[in-house]
C-alpha cells in the first residue's frame, strides 16, 4: 500500500496507535475504522483477507487492476483461497476437470480467461476491484468497488494535446515516485521501448543513484532478431545505469520452460513468459524491487488494433478479427467434441463487454476491455507470476489508479496518432532521448517459440504426441496439420497456434493434472 504513511496519519488522528512501521498494520486498522469503505482510499497492489473473529465473517478484496491475484475454491462445505492456483492444488481436494467455456476463451481470446473463471472448473478468481464477504454458514456477498469510466470531464473538453501531455507526465512522475518509497535496491526491466525507458528517466529525476537496468535477448530465428539491445544500451549509457544483459540460447529455453510453467497460476502463451522468468532469476541476484512498464499500451492505445477498431463500422468485428486467435469454426475443428461449447463463448463475452455503458467511442470500448480484462489476465499476471517465482517484487507505475483514470479521460484523437500512445510519447520527449521514442514498436522477442523449428519443434512434437500426455483435448487431424506446417499457421497476432496447444499440455503436466 504505497500511500500507507498518509493513511497512518489519518488513523492516528482518529485515535489509533501503531506498533510497526509497515503497511499491514495500517491495512488492518484502516479496515477496523472504515470497513469496505477503506478500499477506495488505498493506492497500491493488494489481495488480502481479514477474519472477523467475533462475527465469524471473512472479508477478502483485490486491487483495482488485479495486479495481485486471488484464487478461490468454494464448495458447500468450505472456502479455500490463495495467491496462486498451484497452492490450492496442494490441498488435494480440487477436481482436475477442465471448464469447457474457459478452454474456449484460452484457445480464442489469446489465452485470456476472464475472471471469475479459470481453466479448472473447481477454481475461480476473485475479479479485480471486487470484495467478498462470507460467514461461517457459507452465506456470501460480493461487490465491485471501482469502475473505470471513459471520456473527459466537462471541464476537460477543450484541453489541447499539450495540456494532456503535461497532466500525463505529472501523473506518471507521481506514480513512479510513490513506488520508490522504502525501496533500497531498485531495478528496471529495460526493453529499450518508450515505456521502460521513461521509467528509467523518471527514477533518475526522483534521485535514484544506484539504478540497475536489465535486458534480455534470445537467438535469432525465422529471420527475426532475438534482442533489442541497441535501444536498451542507448538508455543505459545515457543515464549511466548499472546495466545487465542476459543472452539465452535455445537449449536453455527448453531446459527452463517446465520450471516457468510450474510457476504459472494459469497457462500463458505469450513468448515473453520465459523471458520474464529468466530475467527475474537474474534481477533477483541484485535487487528485491523492480519497476516494469506494463499497462502503457493498453491505457494509451499502443497496439495496432486500436486504429482498426476506431475506424470500423462494426468495432466488435474489427477487434475480434485483429485479436482473436481463431474463428469459431477453427476452434470447433481444434477441440474434441466433448469440449466443444455450443456457442462462441469468448466472442459473446467481448461483444457484451463492448455493449456495456461507460465507454461511448469505439476505441474506448476496446481500451476498456484491454485495460480491465486482457491486461489483468495476460501481461500483469505474467509479470507477477514470473517475478514472484524468484521472490522479486514488480511495481507497475502505469497501473497507478490515478494515472489509469486520467488515461481513460484522454480522447482517442490524442492517443492514436504517431503509431499509438501519442500523448505518452509527447510526455516522454520531455524526459528521454528521441531515438527510443520514434523507433518501430518492439516486443520481448523469443523467436524460437514463435518460429518453431529444430530442437524446439522436436520437443513440442513429443509434448503433444506422447501417449501419456494425451488428455483427449485436441483433434488428432488438427495436431497433424499444425505439426506439418507450424510456421505457416500463426494467429493474427503472429503467435504460434501449435505452441498454444503445447503450452496447455505442458502447464497441465507441470501442475500434476
Amino acid at each position: 500500500i504505497y500511500n500507507f504513511p498518509e493513511l497512518r496519519t489519518e488513523l492516528e488522528i482518529l485515535g489509533y496507535t501503531f506498533y510497526s512501521g509497515g503497511d499491514t498494520e495500517v491495512l488492518l486498522k484502516g479496515y477496523h475504522a472504515w470497513g469496505a469503505d477503506m478500499l477506495p482510499k488505498l493506492n497500491g497492489m493488494f489481495a488480502f483477507a481479514i477474519w472477523e473473529r467475533d462475527t465469524e465473517e471473512l472479508f477478502i478484496a483485490r486491487d483495482r487492476l488485479g495486479v495481485k491475484p486471488l484464487y478461490m475454491s468454494h464448495t458447500d462445505k468450505r472456502l479455500r483461497f490463495a495467491s496462486t492456483l498451484p497452492a490450492l492444488l496442494k490441498g488435494a481436494d480440487i477436481s482436475s476437470l477442465l471448464d469447457p467455456v474457459a478452454l474456449n476463451h484460452y484457445l480464442n481470446f489469446h489465452s485470456v480467461v476472464p475472471s471469475p473463471r479459470t481453466l479448472l472448473a473447481g477454481v475461480e478468481k476473485l475479479p479485480p476491484a471486487t470484495w467478498m464477504r462470507i460467514d461461517a454458514r457459507g452465506k456470501s456477498e460480493q461487490k465491485v468497488w471501482w469502475r473505470l469510466p471513459y471520456g473527459p470531464h466537462a471541464d476537460e473538453a477543450n484541453l489541447t494535446l499539450n495540456d494532456w501531455r503535461d497532466r500525463v507526465l505529472d501523473s506518471t512522475r507521481e506514480a513512479v515516485a510513490i513506488r520508490q518509497r522504502a525501496a533500497v535496491d531498485v531495478g528496471v526491466l529495460l526493453s529499450g521501448g518508450v515505456d521502460s525507458s521513461l521509467l528509467v528517466g523518471l527514477l533518475r529525476e526522483v534521485g535514484v543513484e544506484n539504478l540497475s537496468t536489465f535486458s534480455i535477448g534470445f537467438q535469432d530465428a525465422g529471420g527475426e532478431r532475438g534482442d533489442e539491445f541497441q535501444y536498451s544500451d542507448l538508455i543505459a549509457k545515457h543515464y549511466g545505469t548499472q546495466h545487465h544483459q542476459l543472452r539465452i540460447n535455445e537449449n536453455e529455453i527448453i531446459e527452463q520452460l517446465p520450471a516457468a510453467f510450474r510457476a504459472m497460476s494459469e497457462p500463458m502463451v505469450s513468448h515473453d513468459c520465459i523471458a520474464f522468468y529468466l530475467l527475474s532469476r537474474e534481477v533477483a541476484k541484485y535487487c528485491k524491487v523492480v519497476q516494469s512498464g506494463q499497462g502503457a499500451d493498453e491505457l494509451f492505445a499502443g497496439y495496432h488494433w486500436y486504429p482498426q477498431v476506431d475506424g470500423a463500422s462494426d468495432p466488435y468485428a474489427a477487434y475480434r478479427g485483429a485479436f482473436f486467435d481463431r474463428t469459431y469454426d477453427e476452434y470447433a475443428a481444434t477441440v474434441q467434441p466433448k469440449w466443444l461449447t455450443a456457442h462462441d463463448a469468448a466472442g459473446d463475452f467481448v461483444r457484451e463487454h463492448f455493449a456495456q455503458p461507460g465507454a461511448d467511442a469505439a476505441v474506448d470500448k476496446a481500451l476498456r476491455l484491454d485495460s480491465t480484462v486482457m491486461l489483468v489476465d495476460d501481461p500483469v499476471k505474467r509479470v507477477d507470476n514470473m517475478t514472484m517465482a524468484w521472490g522479486l517484487e514488480a511495481r507497475t507505475p502505469f497501473l497507478d489508479y490515478r494515472l489509469v483514470e486520467l488515461s481513460a479521460r484522454v480522447p482517442g484523437k490524442f492517443k492514436l496518432p504517431n503509431g499509438g500512445k501519442q500523448v505518452l510519447k509527447e510526455a516522454a520527449r520531455l524526459v528521454i532521448p528521441a531515438e527510443v521514442i520514434d523507433r518501430k514498436k518492439g516486443y520481448f522477442p523469443v523467436p524460437g517459440l514463435k518460429h518453431l523449428q529444430g530442437d524446439t519443434l522436436k520437443w513440442v512434437r513429443e509434448l503433444l504426441l506422447d501417449p501419456s500426455q494425451d488428455r483427449g483435448l485436441f483433434r488428432p487431424d488438427m495436431l497433424d496439420s499444425l505439426l506439418t506446417d507450424p510456421a505457416g499457421q500463426l494467429t493474427p497476432l503472429r503467435g504460434s497456434k501449435l505452441w498454444q496447444l503445447a503450452a496447455l499440455n505442458l502447464w497441465l503436466s507441470e501442475q500434476g493434472l
